[in-house]
């Protein structure tokens, strides 16, 4: 080996070196818990039923291009509200909602959610995510699409999730689980409708 074949090998060594070491700049940002939101929608044979629970806590993580690698999310349980009902009506829903019937807000006030896997769709601010999903202490993987925008200089994700409340141990009214419930069956899937906030 000559001495230029050498001195090629030796700089582009180092240069492989380097970007082995290199780590990739991430940025971490507070989800604004004032604003951020989940609306849930449940349907029963004769009607469906709707309203919100709060963010208790979260972030989200991007890397220096902007683009989104991850985060989670803490649910308040205890914040359920029923936007359709007023009320006596509304405050029953509601209890019944945080019973063990459903929920059990008592044993278990926080749900969570965990981002494991982010992946590009094409466009800006547009993604696949999958993640870990803990209700009732019963975790399972979901996915669904995500959109990012800047409004008012923050960001914004918005994602509409369709859960299967039975793989959570809620399944009260369910028609899967109970015979002969006519009328009162409950649907097994609910949607979530997510609205985070961050700094930008």
């Amino acid at each position: 080996m000559n001495r230029n074949t050498l001195f090629t090998f030796a700089i582009a060594l180092v240069a492989m070196i380097g970007l082995a070491f290199t780590t990739v700049e991430k940025t971490s940002v507070n989800v604004d818990t004032t604003e951020s939101y989940i609306v849930w929608k449940g349907y029963k044979v004769t009607g469906s039923h709707h309203g919100k629970v709060m963010i208790k806590n979260g972030e989200l993580n991007f890397d220096e291009a902007g683009m989104l690698t991850g985060g989670g999310f803490d649910i308040d349980m205890a914040s359920i509200t029923c936007d359709d009902l007023e009320g006596e009506w509304s405050q029953k829903l509601v209890g019944h909602l945080k019973s063990d019937d459903f929920f059990g807000v008592e044993k278990f006030p926080t749900a969570k959610f965990v981002i494991t896997e982010v992946v590009s769709r094409g466009k800006p601010g547009e993604y696949k995510v999958v993640g870990d999903l803990t209700i009732k202490e019963t975790t399972k993987k979901i996915k669904f699409n995500t959109v990012i925008t800047e409004e008012a200089g923050k960001r914004v994700a918005n994602a509409d999730i369709t859960i299967d409340r039975s793989e959570y141990n809620v399944r009260y009214g369910s028609g899967s689980f109970f015979d002969n419930l006519g009328d009162k069956t409950i649907y097994d899937e609910f949607e979530l409708s997510v609205n985070l906030v961050a700094a930008k």
